[in-house]
């Protein structure tokens, strides 16, 4: 299933391309593209698909299992290896946690923004590649690590 056609189907009128942000981007946009079609690659859209917003879902809910399960593993014993993380985890676990939630949703929106480019879809696979390996080594550790941990 494709996206509705629009009903004008005359010649492109406006004088400039849709930018990268604007005030469409989050209120009543005016451009549509999920990049199927090979005339929305490189170039900017203002709404965005169901598609994007379930990838983007997925990447944020990877960020909280993995804050969780990092949480969850030091709660247990476990080392942090990544010094910025023991930085944040200093002033709070509420810090550690916002300052991650804010870093991750704002890499979310610039892939939003950036969806239709290929560098931009390169970069998601590789970030979503990389939770996949990260969240099968929490669940790793919990299984084969914490004592008493294995489910009924």
């Amino acid at each position: 299933m494709g996206q509705p056609e629009s009903p004008y189907s005359g010649p492109d009128r406006r004088r400039k391309a849709t930018p990268a942000l604007s005030k469409f981007s989050f209120w009543g946009g005016q451009r549509r593209g999920d990049g199927s079609r090979r005339t929305n690659w490189n170039q900017f859209v203002d709404l965005y698909s169901f598609r994007t917003w379930v990838i983007l879902s997925v990447f944020l809910l990877l960020n909280l299992l993995d804050s969780h399960f990092t949480l969850l593993y030091l709660q247990r014993g476990g080392d942090e290896a990544n010094p910025m993380a023991i930085a944040l985890m200093g002033s709070g676990i509420s810090v550690f946690v916002l300052v991650k939630a804010l870093g991750i949703g704002f890499a979310g929106a610039l892939f939003c923004v950036l969806k239709n480019f290929k560098n931009g879809r390169l970069g998601v696979l590789i970030a979503f590649g990389l939770y996949q390996v990260l969240l099968i080594y929490h669940l790793s550790l919990y299984f084969n690590w914490y004592p008493g941990s294995v489910l009924p």
